[in-house]
Parts: C-alpha cells; structure tokens; sequence
C-alpha cells in the first residue's frame, strides 16, 4: 500500500500534539524510503537576532521521521523517538524550510534515518540529523 501525501497529512492530524500541529509542517513528497516536509516560516518561531528557533527545526525532524517510516511502512505504525542528534550549520530568517527525511534503515523493530533542513532557495543546509526510533507495531 502507498501512503499518499494526503494520507500522510492525515497522519499528522491524527498522531501528533497540538503544539507540533502548530509549525505548520506539510507533506511535500514522498517515496519509498524518503519524506519532504515543508517547515513554513512564522515570525513566533523566531528566536533573538531574528532567526528560526533550533526547537522547530529539531521537532520538524522528529516529524519528519515518523512521516518517512509511515510511508516506508504504507501507513502509521506506533513508535517513539529513541534518539535524535542535530547539528546547525547556519541561520534560517525569513524562509521555509524543506525538511528531508531519508531512511538509512529499516527494520522490524528500529528505523534510523539521516535529515537534511534546507531553507527554501537556499545554496546549503541549514541543519542536519540523524534520528534513532523504536517501531513498536
């Protein structure tokens, strides 16, 4: 089963908290083993100086994990972050952000994944991951 962008917002809606609803996060694509998220700028995720909050862009990864394994999986299965590393590259001001997650395996019981944060026209990352989660269905 192929799980649509439309059935992969739905997954959104139905599986995360409010506060997570409240970035904005929308399905770009989809493939196989991948997921692209737009992260859409608001001025109340920005932090002093102007820029996009380091939180959004780690939760945005989180999110965009969970979407990657639903769509590996052809729909939502339950699972928990196990662990999540970031690094930041440099500022994010007044753009969206294309969030990409890239399953770089996948299992019965763990997914690992590798995230690229990319502010929309811009040249390099803004900020890489690479999250560890526990599938528990």
């Amino acid at each position: 089963m192929t799980l649509t962008p439309a059935a992969a917002d739905k997954v959104l809606s139905d599986n995360f908290a409010p506060w997570v609803l409240e970035l904005g996060l929308s399905v770009v694509e989809m493939g196989e083993l991948h997921a692209v998220l737009r992260l859409p700028w608001a001025d109340g995720l920005a932090r002093e100086g102007g820029g996009l909050c380091g939180q959004a862009l780690m939760a945005a990864a989180d999110t965009a994990t969970v979407i990657a394994v639903s769509a590996a999986r052809g729909g939502f299965i339950p699972m928990t972050t196990v662990q999540q590393s970031t690094t930041f590259q440099r500022a994010v001001v007044g753009a969206d952000v294309l969030i990409e997650a890239r399953l770089s395996k996948l299992g019965r019981r763990m997914a690992f994944a590798e995230i690229t944060m990319t502010a929309e026209g811009a040249d390099g990352p803004a900020a890489r991951a690479s999250t560890v989660y526990a599938l528990l269905g």
